[in-house]
């Protein structure tokens, strides 16, 4: 009688590093979210907000005027500087600034962004959408130097003006106190101009994407109803359209607020608070100055954020 070999079942193999991760963490989910959010947060938390928080220290500091150095005691005497009369005057300037070039661009932005989705189809619609996105392919100074030389007195624009025999109407405007110049390239109505060019896209492509979130059922119902077409836009795609251009209006107002190489290239000796900040921190040396004048952008547009929320333009976002 032969013996027979006794069989054992086959053992499991182990699961690998890999596998035992992947079960802890789809078993504890909370820890995959964990670990997903703590490094933008930390981003976010530490250099972020870590770097607002010292640029709203260094404002409580403020200068020697004897020896130029920073005087590292708390003080609110910096951020009293602001509202001297050509601190104030600075402020204004810049506000209305950004305030007129998010009206011209809205107002610039949304027919176009209506006539691209409502009505160009195919290539044409590829063609809008890449002419509008071409600008942003070159680079930013580029585009702002270029202006200046078309703008200039010698520039193209100049001769077409003269070619069409309307230079007394641009002297009438280069005359005017408070946007004209010596030319467009040296005017408060030149850097306006360029302004608007540099920042039309960002309004656009926000207005573009609302108004295709727009149901065509909708105008379809409104005009079945009786509503006039003029009726149909001022109470059906302008609430829904809202939303986007609060959201252009953000980028073209902030981006205005900031910036300081337009009004370097193409202003005059009348400061935008860009510029201020600029000569403080690196001319004079004034960083405390420099930092509190930073606040100003972010205060106005945290009341703008507010009001455009108390007006429900986010909720539609």
């Amino acid at each position: 009688m032969t013996a027979t070999k006794s069989t054992l079942p086959p053992q499991p193999a182990r699961p690998d590093l890999g596998q035992r991760l992947s079960n802890l963490l789809y078993n504890h989910p909370r820890l995959l979210l964990a670990i997903l959010l703590t490094p933008p947060l930390l981003w976010l938390g530490v250099v972020y907000l870590g770097s607002l928080a010292s640029l709203l220290v260094q404002g409580l500091f403020s200068l020697d005027t004897y020896t130029g150095q920073v005087v590292r005691k708390l003080t609110l005497s910096t951020y009293g500087q602001l509202f001297t009369p050509s601190n104030l005057d600075i402020v204004r300037r810049t506000a209305v600034m950004a305030f007129a070039v998010t009206v011209a661009s809205a107002l610039l932005a949304f027919p176009l962004a209506y006539y691209a989705t409502r009505f160009a189809k195919g290539r044409l619609k590829a063609g809008l959408y890449l002419a509008v996105m071409l600008p942003l392919w070159s680079s930013y100074l580029v585009r702002v130097y270029a202006w200046k030389l078309i703008l200039a007195k010698e520039g193209i624009f100049s001769w077409f003006v003269h070619f069409l025999h309307l230079d007394w109407l641009l002297n009438a405007f280069l005359s005017v106190p408070g946007i004209g110049g010596p030319s467009l390239s040296i005017s408060p109505l030149g850097m306006f101009i360029v302004f608007v060019y540099i920042w039309l896209p960002y309004m656009i492509l926000p207005i573009q994407t609302a108004l295709e979130r727009v149901p065509k059922s909708l105008l379809d119902a409104s005009g079945d109803l009786g509503a006039k077409p003029a009726e149909t836009f001022r109470h059906v795609i302008l609430p829904l359209a809202f939303p986007g251009v609060v959201a252009g209006s953000i980028f073209t107002f902030s981006l205005t607020l900031g910036d300081f190489i337009i009004p370097t290239v193409l202003g005059n000796s009348s400061y935008f608070i860009g510029q201020a900040v600029l000569v403080h921190q690196g001319t004079s040396g004034n960083i405390p100055l420099a930092a509190a004048m930073t606040t100003v952008p972010m205060l106005i547009m945290a009341v703008y954020l507010l009001a455009a929320r108390r007006l429900g333009a986010f909720d539609a976002l």
